[in-house]
């Protein structure tokens, strides 16, 4: 499923529906790349990473299998694609 992000804003509360049931959370920040593993003692932290300026999910933001990759690292793309 594709989402475009100018149609339809993923938000705190939405952002943190999807990720509490993942695996993991990678999150990439430039050459900082963190990986999470969601659940309430962790949902401050993740949220304070996945989260823009305007409160809506940071781009890119991909789901593969039940892992989120959030934010661009090139470590982390160069892992996923081949």
């Amino acid at each position: 499923m594709e989402v475009d992000a100018k149609k339809e804003v993923i938000g705190a509360d939405a952002a943190w529906e999807r990720l509490r049931g993942a695996d993991k959370v990678w999150v990439g920040r430039g050459r900082e790349a963190r990986v999470y593993q969601p659940d309430a003692t962790s949902k401050d932290a993740i949220m304070n990473e996945v989260l823009g300026r305007t409160g809506n999910l940071r781009a890119p933001a991909l789901k593969i299998g039940n892992s989120y990759y959030i934010g661009y690292n090139e470590a982390i793309y160069k892992e996923l694609l081949p």
